[in-house]
């Protein structure tokens, strides 16, 4: 353990700042003797201030002293901080927030020193709104507004106020402007002024409307107005970082400000839907900054190592974080955090970027802060060279370990390199800075159009496109991005063209996606800027049919064929992805939900929400960016789950507002949604109808439960069927519930009972039992749910007469088949004899009339399993059983694909597939051993 003494020398030896004055006030070591131990926090800042907020007390104000007390106090920090960080002894995070939370400390003590003579002369601005006074609102920007602060740093501030009006209970009015300025005149004084004892902090004020060349203070109507009309890109990327620090969150007004203040920067910052303009905008923002940067290094004598600005530096870190920010903040409000390492943490999270990139980016962060602080220290100069000097350079090296350990110059500088080197490669890969990677965006040759051997319909489709209206109205840009996408497409499809489907039929399909993207720039741009996702894209067009019309009616969707990351957290750990997304959607929700009803924005986040799943299920189904691709069954697990998060998500935020019309309280109510049929089941397609019964538990004498749940049925109905701008949800069939479209909507749980167990003249219809076994609790009250679960059990387990039963069973086959007739000479996969329709007729009889003796059989398993467990009970054959579970997973599959490829009717020509001729031969017997009789008499 290093000894006091050692460490005091080792604070001198790095910084002649901390020499000085450790000099001058020898009584400040043995105080360091006893603080440096402790980590920097709001108590020991708070103690530092303390004569400060004691001078707030005294009537006749001393405001050079107070100053004074402002620049000791600012010293004692900056030593104990560099203490601190020197010896090893504070993280990164220590040092930030401890600078951070003085900056915020002062500039409130500096506020209410000052408001003490303003209101003795002139009275106080009195809000119209709240009916209180009207405070002075600080916005730390920058590093500031991140926690972030380095031993250096200018403090980015903007000042404003609430509304205008004049000051009315002093000797004296004044607008609220005027006192206002008074205010940020004299508080820039306190904090920036030099005097015998140093400054507090320099403070920036070129972030405000209009810069240097607009007013010091501005009310919240200027700010409105001038983000609206003036709002330039770059002050997007500011804005991330603004935060309120003035008033303190402890304080009554801070709520307030806080709200009205985010009502104007968020929709500012962050669009409502994913943002790919910003790629652009940053890379060229980003060499702006590195030509200054360089500009300024051929000044200071070939002095190129700038860590903050400089190729591999700290702001390309930042760089990147605010990208993913302003692209994503505003459909995810995780993404509208501030500090530089959390939106990294989350990134990773997300998937977004490989975890090896963001922890090698993380590391690369903390090293060059560090560095940024030791470079820093030597003079408390607000600096980012690498010195040039020698002796300098092995200092810094010496620094960056801390006593009692030695590095030499040659391996300090190795590490900053591979620091700066791995920045500059994922920065540049991040924004594709290699312009041969990115699309040729100048204009095709005259005359040039797709091969017309391989894409007959699509030059005809090419010429209509070159010769429209919607062309020439695109902006020149667009218009070339467009023509050459088309162009790149037709190379890639030339080169390695489909097996399913014709090159045509993809280009044809890729033209019906431009078409529908055209007029979004940020669309376009993520298919120029990124060959990974034209590639994705074309994969996608080539394999589904369904996939293609999906993506061009929700092209936001573009955004999930960057990379697959996503697909594979779903694939490894679906529970914890479900958990993940609905944890982000409960957010998003909250966030439109929490001033007022909200309801239309919220059905849009639902829609969009779903469409995005769906589609990364989609991706995964057809193995694009993964490595293997999902079975049938997974898919529909997935797009089960799926929509058993969005019904359970319509019910928590439905609820409310039914509980308010009746006055009741927002508790859970007695309420559950039991799904049937492929919801049901766990076989949920990508188009599937949704089949729900609505039961609720409460006194039938309570007439009121009916009116009350119905509502709340009724209002989930709409929110999942009403088509928006954003789409729709589902389709919703409720005809299942007892008595059919003539029964009520919603369904007494006691009621529901007694019509399934109903026995004699009045007994239940078998193919209502036959539905009760691909039926399970969705969504609302766990309670009801297992009430359910409790009667299903009590019906499915009763003893039936067998010979009965599969008489009724097989007549409701030959119903079913009778409405599904065949002309063609096709296989229908789903309705003919021997195809899947008999195999869930096959388990339904199973579990009808053997669950009595082996209740094993009433679980909620599926076909496959249910088979499975027949086999082992001896109830068929269980080799016979497998077989027909192959062919079972073989159908859905082969029934899936032709879906996927936009196929209506899923008929295939037995004669070229022989696989499904033999699984029709084995469920056509397990059915003729079953029932004795063809499926299709």
């Amino acid at each position: 353990m290093t000894d006091f003494a050692t460490q005091i020398e080792f604070l001198k030896h790095h910084s002649s700042y901390a020499q000085r004055w450790l000099n001058s006030r020898p009584e400040w070591v043995d105080w360091l003797q006893s603080q440096g131990a402790h980590k920097v926090d709001i108590a020991g800042i708070r103690d530092l201030l303390r004569p400060c907020q004691d001078a707030l007390a005294i009537p006749e104000q001393d405001e050079a002293q107070f100053m004074a007390d402002l620049r000791l106090a600012r010293q004692r920090l900056m030593l104990w901080i560099a203490f601190r960080d020197l010896n090893g002894m504070a993280d990164l995070s220590e040092v930030t927030h401890g600078l951070s939370h003085f900056a915020e400390e002062v500039v409130a003590l500096s506020i209410a020193y000052i408001r003490v003579d303003l209101q003795r002369r002139f009275g106080i601005p009195w809000s119209k709104v709240t009916d209180s006074e009207m405070p002075l609102m600080v916005v730390g920007m920058g590093k500031l507004g991140g926690l972030e602060l380095n031993l250096s740093s200018d403090i980015d501030l903007i000042f404003l106020y609430e509304h205008e009006g004049d000051t009315q209970d002093g000797p004296k009015s004044l607008s609220y402007h005027e006192w206002f300025s008074r205010m940020g005149k004299r508080l820039i004084k306190l904090l920036a002024e030099h005097d015998a004892n140093g400054f507090v902090f320099r403070v920036d004020m070129r972030l405000r409307p209009n810069g240097d060349s607009g007013p010091l203070v501005c009310s919240l109507d200027m700010l409105e107005e001038y983000l609206l009309v003036q709002g330039r890109e770059w002050e997007r990327y500011a804005w991330i970082k603004g935060r309120l620090i003035s008033p303190l969150p402890e304080s009554a007004a801070f709520a307030y400000c806080e709200r009205e203040l985010d009502q104007l920067i968020r929709p500012f910052v962050y669009r409502r839907h994913l943002d790919y303009g910003v790629v652009a905008s940053i890379r060229e923002l980003h060499a702006q900054i590195q030509h200054e940067a360089e500009k300024r290094s051929s000044n200071h004598h070939g002095r190129s190592r700038d860590i903050k600005l400089g190729r591999g530096g700290i702001r390309e870190i930042e760089f990147l974080a605010q990208m993913f920010q302003l692209m994503r903040g505003g459909t995810d409000p995780r993404f509208r955090i501030r500090p530089t390492l959390e939106v990294l943490d989350l990134v990773k999270r997300q998937g977004i970027l490989p975890t090896a990139e963001v922890d090698d980016l993380k590391a690369a962060y903390v090293y060059l802060r560090n560095l940024e602080h030791r470079i820093q220290v030597w003079e408390d100069q607000q600096t980012h060279y690498l010195p040039e000097d020698a002796d300098a350079r092995s200092r810094l090296a010496a620094s960056m370990l801390g006593p009692n350990q030695i590095q030499d110059q040659a391996t300090f500088l190795s590490e900053l390199d591979k620091y700066q080197l791995s920045v500059a490669q994922y920065f540049e890969k991040a924004f594709v800075l290699d312009d041969a990677a990115r699309l040729d965006n100048t204009s095709l040759p005259a005359g040039w159009e797709p091969n017309d051997s391989l894409f007959p319909q699509s030059v005809a489709r090419w010429l209509a496109w070159t010769d429209s209206s919607k062309q020439r109205q695109l902006p020149e840009k667009s218009r070339i991005i467009f023509n050459n996408l088309i162009r790149k497409a037709a190379d890639g499809l030339q080169v390695d063209p489909p097996t399913a489907i014709s090159a045509d039929q993809a280009l044809l399909r890729f033209f019906d996606l431009l078409e529908a993207v055209a007029r979004r720039s940020a669309y376009l741009s993520i298919l120029s800027e990124y060959p990974q996702a034209l590639f994705n894209v074309l994969a996608l067009l080539k394999a589904s049919q369904w996939g293609a019309e999906y993506l061009t009616r929700h092209p936001h969707l573009l955004d999930y064929l960057l990379n697959s990351r996503t697909e594979k957290a779903l694939i490894e750990d679906p529970e914890q992805y479900w958990r993940e997304v609905k944890a982000t959607l409960d957010m998003r929700l909250d966030d439109v939900m929490a001033d007022g009803d909200g309801s239309e924005q919220a059905m849009d986040i639902l829609r969009v929400t779903h469409h995005t799943e769906t589609f990364i299920t989609l991706l995964a189904d057809l193995g694009i960016g993964v490595d293997q691709e999902l079975s049938v069954e997974k898919v529909s697990d997935h797009l089960s789950a799926l929509a058993d998060l969005i019904l359970q998500t319509t019910f928590e935020r439905v609820w409310p507002g039914v509980a308010k019309k009746f006055d009741l309280p927002p508790d859970v109510p007695l309420f559950a949604v039991i799904s049937y049929g492929k919801l049901g089941g766990k076989e949920l397609g990508y188009a599937s109808d949704l089949d729900l019964v609505f039961l609720y538990q409460a006194k039938e004498s309570d007439f009121a439960a009916q009116e009350i749940y119905a509502l709340l049925a009724k209002r989930m109905i709409n929110w999942l069927t009403a088509y928006t701008s954003t789409g729709t949800l589902f389709e919703i069939d409720t005809r299942l519930r007892p008595n059919g479209s003539a029964g009520f909507l919603v369904t007494n749980a006691n009621a529901f009972m007694k019509y399934q167990l109903r026995e004699g003249d009045n007994a239940a219809w078998v193919w209502e039992h036959q539905a009760l076994t691909r039926a399970r609790f969705s969504a609302g009250s766990r309670i009801v749910g297992e009430f359910f679960d409790g009667v299903r059990f009590e019906v499915l387990s009763q003893d039936r007469d067998v010979d009965v039963l599969r008489h009724e069973i097989l007549e409701m086959r030959r119903k079913v088949h009778a409405g599904h007739p065949n002309p063609s000479a096709d296989f229908d996969l789903k309705h003919d004899a021997g195809g899947m329709v008999d195999i869930e007729f096959i388990v339904q009889f199973l579990v009808l009339a053997f669950s009595n003796t082996y209740p094993q059989l009433i679980g909620n398993l599926g076909n496959i399993a249910l088979l499975r467990i027949a086999g082992a009970a001896g109830l068929i054959q269980a080799s016979i059983a497998l077989q027909v579970g192959d062919a079972y997973r073989l159908l859905r599959a082969r029934q899936h694909r032709l879906r996927l490829d936009g196929a209506e009717k899923t008929r295939v020509d037995l004669g070229i597939e022989p696989q499904l001729i033999e699984a029709r031969e084995v469920v056509l017997a397990l059915w003729q051993e079953i029932f004795l009789a063809p499926s299709d008499a």
